[in-house]
This record gives structure tokens, sequence and C-alpha cells, in this order.
């Protein structure tokens, strides 16, 4: 589709605006904008919601199939919606559900999707869990660092060279952990790959 009045594409025109100062340098007219497309889709800038572009297309493709007759216990993988798969991506969020912020729990909450009963884990050895830990909360901190990035930005692409500042005030050498973690994909566990799956992330599906 194409803006009759600006002669560009509506998707590329929504990235350009839902960048940081898309919506032009002077505050209060970038107020007024924003309302004027608030108006028009309250969910228009996905990043400010705490989701990416990605999460919101699947989670809109989602609306529509239960819109249009089917029930949640037909959409499995493999069910699509315009080139999308819906039944992956939702099975994603059952699977990965603690890592949903509360806006998302509760939409999908209200089409009737719940979080995957999990199995209670058994307890390790304190020599091999300690090893574990390091490289798990390295692994956590970098899907933090990843996750204000894509809000922020609105896209998974992020350069090498790119540090990004933490909440605690600390900096994350976030685009080279990307980079390694793609370049590493195939020693990444299960549970790895569906966390960076869930951030729109293909290459991890």
């Amino acid at each position: 589709m194409v803006l009759p009045t600006l002669d560009k594409p509506v998707g590329q025109c929504l990235t350009n605006l839902r960048r940081p100062g898309g919506l032009g340098k002077d505050p209060e007219r970038a107020q007024r904008r924003a309302e004027q497309l608030a108006a028009v889709d309250p969910d228009w800038n996905p990043g400010a919601l705490g989701w990416t572009v990605d999460w919101q297309r699947h989670y809109t493709g989602l609306t529509l199939l239960l819109e249009g007759g089917a029930g949640l216990e037909e959409i499995v993988p493999g069910v699509t919606h315009r080139g999308d798969d819906i039944g992956r991506w939702l099975a994603r969020q059952r699977r990965d559900w603690a890592r949903l912020n509360t806006e998302q729990q509760h939409r999908l909450g209200e089409m009737g999707v719940k979080p995957v009963a999990r199995p209670q884990k058994t307890a390790t050895r304190t020599n091999t869990k300690t090893g574990a830990t390091k490289g798990s909360d390295a692994f956590t901190r970098g899907v933090a660092a990843l996750q204000q990035y894509i809000a922020r930005e609105g896209t998974t692409v992020v350069s090498r060279s790119h540090v990004e500042r933490l909440p605690d005030g600390t900096e994350h050498r976030t685009g080279v952990w990307a980079a390694n973690q793609r370049a590493r994909r195939d020693k990444l566990d299960a549970a790895q790959l569906s966390m960076l799956a869930a951030l729109g992330l293909e290459w991890a599906a």
C-alpha cells in the first residue's frame, strides 16, 4: 500500500516515524503527531509498548485468524497468515510466557492463550551448576540488552560496533554479542534459541 499524499510505502513511512526523532524535533509537534497516529491505531509504535514490530505482526495475524473462525487448538505450527507461521509463533508464546511483559500476557490471555505447564526441574550438582549459571547469566544479560535495543529501534538489525547502555548504567557490547550468537547458533541449546526467536531473530527459529 502507498500513501497517496506522500507517495511512500506505509511500512517504510511508519518505520521512519518510529525512530528516535522521527516525529520531528519540536516536542509539541511530535506529541500532536503521536496522538494523531494513536487515534488511527493505538499500537502504531510497538516499541513504545514493549514489543517488536515482528511480535505485533504475528499478534495481528493470530487475531485475524480467530476472527475468521479458527479455534486456538487449530492454530498449530504450519498455520500461516500472509506468509507468517502463526502456529509456530503461538507455540513460542506459550512456551516462553514468562518472558512476555504484562500487557502481552493480558492480550493473549483475553484470546484464551495460556502458558505451557512446565515440569519441575530436578536439582543439579553444585560443581556443574556454578559454571552453567555464569554462562546463563551472560546470555540472559545479552538477551535483555538486545530486547531493549529492539524495543527502542523497532528492528532486529544491530551493527557489530553497537554498545547498549543498560538500566543499571553498565554498557553491553550488544552488536558483538548478537553476531557471536548467530555464528555459534549450532552450540546454543533449545531454550536459548527460543529466547532469541521470541525477539524476532529468524535465524534462531
